[in-house]
């Protein structure tokens, strides 16, 4: 894989993210991931995995193995988004306190370090 291709799927998981996790996400996806096992958060991360395999599929990788690693990062996702919900309940934290912002961040890091972990799979597929 080129170092242009590498990049050209790092910007296509930025612009799989921005659609799963700001654009397209719900309301019922919002308000029930902190509940475990709820469908909304579900069908969250299983939109992010569906993408996933989108991006994916531009890469040279097998289709086992980008279903393995959409499945892998609907999991991961899904449990990121679980945790920074449960930590936010447990600790009252809301939009205007700092601590909020810095979990979001947490968050938001977390996934992007998510999708270069997946492209690390993809090199290390080749």
């Amino acid at each position: 894989m080129t170092p242009h291709m590498l990049l050209i799927l790092l910007v296509l998981f930025q612009i799989k993210h921005l659609l799963a996790d700001f654009l397209w996400q719900t309301g019922w996806m919002v308000a029930n991931k902190g509940t475990y096992g709820h469908p909304g958060g579900i069908a969250h991360a299983g939109l992010h995995g569906l993408l996933s395999v989108a991006v994916l599929g531009w890469s040279p990788m097998a289709w086992g193995a980008i279903l393995v690693g959409a499945t892998a990062e609907l999991v991961v996702h899904y449990h990121i988004d679980w945790t920074k919900e449960r930590l936010l309940k447990r600790f009252g934290w809301g939009q205007q306190e700092k601590a909020y912002w810095g979990l979001v961040g947490l968050d938001q890091f977390a996934h992007q370090v998510t999708y270069i972990a997946i492209l690390w799979v993809v090199l290390a597929t080749l």
